[in-house]
């Protein structure tokens, strides 16, 4: 297929590039062309906009930042969708809204456009190795024709629903992430000041019960105090937020996710927000040293 893809970050770039691999002839879009070099190098195609990216293509597929960034993207000025034409397919893979995710498959379906909202987890490892889990929106018949795409760099790719509801399944992806971030870092400074050995208690408790993927693999990079982002905190943060306003529109109340909407912020505010998520351990230390404790 002829595939545009806009945004090549952390996970996007490797995500492009499991196309490239596959066979699919690429042209690429992103505010830092710098990005996008080693997907250039091995034969992408760049353009100036997501609208130039976008003419001729296939399928369009989106991995940004932020909602205002997927609303820029696709349906603003320069956006990717006033180029597409009837029978193209639309596949946003950020984390975004699920109410923007439903008026873009509306709008796109004005054009004779399939869109769905496909939200990834596995982070920067599982970009890289392609086992991404794909939370699906849509509609089955586009699902469909997507698979082929998805494949490419997912382990886990599942249908949840209609247009919104894979960024519903990411909430409740991000929620579960956040709450056990927090869990871990708790449980990496307790070891440490009960005198373990944090690495050899890693063995134990990772096998257990206990395990996640969050202890399995960032709790390492704690100990080892590398807090590259795998997945920057500013857009854990982001995440938080969506869940809290979908929380309150359908007046749940989930104090845990409250709290990490709170350190979240704190850590962002800290000034570590284009740290990864496991840079919270930053947060737990500067907050005990106010508190004279450990």
């Amino acid at each position: 297929m002829n595939v545009a893809w806009i945004g090549t970050g952390v996970m996007g770039a490797s995500m492009a590039g499991h196309l490239q691999r596959a066979g699919h002839a690429l042209t690429v879009y992103s505010r830092t062309k710098a990005k996008s070099e080693a997907l250039l190098a091995a034969g992408a195609a760049w353009r100036g906009s997501p609208r130039a990216a976008a003419e001729g293509a296939d399928a369009v597929c989106t991995m940004v930042g932020y909602p205002a960034d997927v609303r820029e993207v696709i349906l603003g000025r320069r956006g990717a969708l006033a180029a597409m034409t009837r029978g193209a397919l639309l596949i946003d893979f950020t984390t975004s809204r699920p109410d923007l995710a439903a008026e873009i498959a509306s709008r796109a379906a004005a054009r004779g456009v399939d869109a769905l909202d496909a939200p990834v987890s596995g982070g920067d490892v599982g970009a890289r190795e392609g086992r991404l889990s794909i939370m699906v929106g849509g509609e089955p018949a586009a699902y469909e024709r997507a698979l082929p795409l998805l494949q490419a760099f997912g382990k886990t790719i599942v249908l949840q629903g209609p247009p919104g509801a894979g960024q519903h399944t990411k909430m409740v992806n991000q929620i579960l992430i956040a709450s056990t971030m927090m869990g871990v870092v708790e449980a990496v400074r307790y070891a440490a000041a009960s005198g373990l050995d944090a690495e050899r208690v890693l063995q134990s408790v990772g096998g257990g019960a206990a395990a996640s993927w969050s202890l399995q693999n960032l709790a390492p990079r704690m100990l080892k105090r590398n807090f590259d982002p795998g997945f920057y905190a500013k857009h854990l943060l982001k995440d938080l937020d969506i869940a809290i306003r979908e929380a309150r529109r359908m007046k749940l109340d989930l104090p845990a996710l409250r709290l990490a909407q709170r350190r979240y912020r704190a850590l962002v505010n800290g000034g570590w927000g284009d740290r990864g998520t496991h840079a919270l351990l930053l947060l737990y230390e500067a907050m005990a040293a106010r508190n004279g404790a450990t």
